[in-house]
């Protein structure tokens, strides 16, 4: 098995485990608070592990990479507690479409803070995401049995795009530092962040609760960073970018075939528009032919 293909089975495998992450946080039956801890807890215990076998923690990381990494981290948890909290009140299938605005925030971000330019490509995949957008929040009246309240939902799961964006400009300038380190120092703070929040007063005695905890934090964490971060070593940008939404496709699936969400057919054509849209950012699509370039005649020698 060449790099290549080794590459695609591991993407493919980290965005369906990925996929899978809400039902997990559902079935736990947990206060989102406590699920976010533990997937950090047993994401640590995970990390540690590997870090230590491929010898990470032989030398300190500066003081610099430690702090960095330490605000991803925390913008990370934040974005965790957001989504989740997404998942019952706007159904795992619009939380993640609606999650999967990131790329524009991104966009968003590179236009105030490092002058990128915004071309008419991304402004029209922005307009697209947005009417998108407007049709998943306007379906609302028709979708009342989706979740505990459709509105909050929608606002949590861009608030966790626009943290995960947060975490992605700051994990820029960590390039160069192994990123089994950069996910360990991430989940260490949240494991301190939410220790006094976290309800370890009355620890669970339901082995079930315990199972699903725990395979937030080995699986989802642990494993699905070590599969997506030996994929991207071995894969080219656009072959990541398009596996990545595998991960959106296997939560929708989920949702329906597990908790029996049917979308309302305008959600259907929100949700399809935003995907799209990202694509299209993240895979640099264009929906125009590039002009053909003009050449003057070379005279004749």
């Amino acid at each position: 098995m060449n790099d290549m293909v080794r590459g695609t089975v591991e993407m493919s495998a980290a965005m369906a485990i990925l996929g899978t992450i809400g039902w997990f946080v559902i079935m736990s039956g947990q206060p989102i608070m406590d699920v976010v801890f533990w997937r950090c807890a047993f994401g640590a215990a995970t990390l540690l592990v590997i870090c230590t076998s491929l010898g990470l923690l032989r030398d300190r990381p500066p003081l610099r990479i430690i702090g960095l990494a330490a605000l991803g981290g925390a913008a990370i948890v934040v974005n965790w507690l957001l989504l989740f909290g997404a998942f019952s009140r706007a159904s795992i299938s619009i939380a993640t479409a609606v999650y999967n605005t990131q790329p524009f925030m991104l966009v968003g971000f590179g236009a105030l803070f490092f002058a990128e330019r915004l071309t008419l490509a991304k402004l029209t995949w922005l307009t697209i995401a947005f009417v998108g957008m407007v049709l998943i929040v306007e379906a609302a009246p028709d979708a009342g049995d989706v979740g505990t309240n459709y509105f909050a939902g929608i606002l949590m799961a861009l608030a966790a795009a626009f943290f995960w964006a947060v975490a992605a400009i700051v994990t820029k300038k960590l390039k160069g530092t192994p990123p089994h380190l950069i996910a360990l120092i991430q989940v260490c703070v949240g494991v301190v962040m939410l220790a006094p929040f976290a309800n370890l007063s009355h620890p669970l005695t339901d082995p079930w609760s315990w199972a699903m905890l725990a395979t937030l934090g080995i699986v989802h964490t642990g494993l699905m960073y070590i599969l997506m971060y030996g994929a991207i070593q071995k894969l080219p940008t656009h072959l990541q970018g398009s596996l990545s939404f595998i991960y959106p496709v296997v939560a929708i699936l989920v949702d329906v075939i597990a908790f029996g969400h049917r979308l309302h057919p305008s959600q259907v054509v929100g949700a399809a528009a935003i995907l799209i849209a990202a694509a299209g950012m993240n895979l640099g699509w264009s929906l125009w032919k590039p002009k053909p370039r003009v050449t003057s005649p070379q005279p004749i020698e």
